[in-house]
């Protein structure tokens, strides 16, 4: 064990050191999934941007499908490497820090499917400003589990370095809890009580954008829940690592279901279904219904609240589009 700074890890982590001939041919593998999506949204993107479809997000898809491609090259480096403690302290960070962006991007169509659900709370200004308090945590986060992991490898103290598990822990356990909000918040809405209709969005059925989001959170839950479990176990050494530290559950739970998402996001064309009229700022920008017919919405509110009817949420119609939405969807 060298004598300096930084030193290398006792306990075992999830997946262990990578080896040459087990883990770099199915890094490759991933390395070029990851690959195709990135080029497969960038592409959406780029095409979307000249015609005037303005979707941000498949640009985030991209930056997230590139940084697990760095991933995926700092663990094969890591595996040629494998007692070269700062190309470690690398590869785990990108482990850690990439899937942030899928968990803000779910709650980004989240929030849209409530404010077309509801579109007066749904644009509150306690509403707007708690998914802002979210994001601005979850930077934090990110910031801290950095710090923790880089200092862990850096000091022999164990109270220092029980201080930094326990960080890793608590933002850990947040990142899981934000991966599951999708839940919550799409399903209550949809129970919620309302005083007007649906503003449908963006192309295909209200219902299979709830689908689509609700099966992208449950794989993404899927994973954080199962990272976080896994490190409240009590550490083992690094030479007798646990089962559920298997390079299988690793590449199951890590970068298996990232990928899923990545391919469904392509293939269900999220950029159709979620997109939303630029400047969109309150409630009739969504459906470009701006001024509610005044004598609907007395009638509405006379009525008190309602509940979503099931044709409303699960409607086989097609949705209505703006004709300016029609022909982009032709273009795209």
């Amino acid at each position: 064990m060298p004598q300096h700074a930084p030193y290398p890890p006792k306990t075992a982590g999830l997946g262990g050191t990578p080896t040459v001939h087990t883990d770099i041919p199915i890094t490759v593998v991933f390395l070029f999934l990851f690959l195709c999506g990135a080029v497969a949204h960038m592409a959406i993107f780029q095409v979307n941007m000249k015609r005037g479809h303005k979707f941000i997000i498949s640009g985030m898809m991209f930056g997230f499908c590139m940084a697990r491609i760095t991933t995926c090259v700092m663990r094969i480096v890591w595996a040629t490497r494998p007692r070269h403690v700062p190309i470690a302290i690398a590869a785990q960070i990108m482990v850690a820090a990439g899937v942030v962006l899928l968990f803000v991007i779910n709650l980004v169509f989240a929030q849209r499917i409530i404010r077309a659900a509801h579109p007066n709370s749904g644009w509150h200004p306690f509403f707007t400003h708690s998914f802002t308090a979210i994001y601005v945590l979850i930077v934090i986060g990110l910031i801290m589990v950095i710090i923790a992991n880089v200092q862990s490898f850096y000091t022999l103290n164990s109270n220092t370095k029980r201080i930094d598990r326990d960080i890793i822990l608590s933002v850990g356990t947040f990142y899981t809890i934000v991966s599951f909000l999708p839940f919550p918040l799409v399903i209550g809405g949809l129970l919620m009580p309302r005083n007007t209709r649906i503003e449908k969005f963006g192309s295909g059925r209200f219902r299979t954008k709830i689908a689509v989001l609700l099966t992208a959170t449950f794989l993404l839950c899927l994973g954080a829940a199962f990272r976080v479990g896994t490190n409240f176990k009590t550490p083992r050494p690094i030479n007798n690592p646990p089962a559920y530290y298997s390079k299988a559950c690793f590449y199951i739970f890590d970068l298996t279901v990232e990928v899923l998402v990545v391919f469904l996001y392509v293939v269900v064309r999220v950029d159709r279904k979620f997109h939303v009229p630029d400047g969109s700022k309150g409630p009739g920008d969504y459906s470009g219904k701006n001024v509610p017919d005044e004598k609907e919405e007395i009638e509405r509110t006379a009525s008190g609240p309602t509940r979503m009817s099931e044709k409303e949420v699960f409607d086989d119609a097609p949705e209505h589009h703006s004709a300016e939405s029609l022909n982009g969807d032709r273009r795209v």
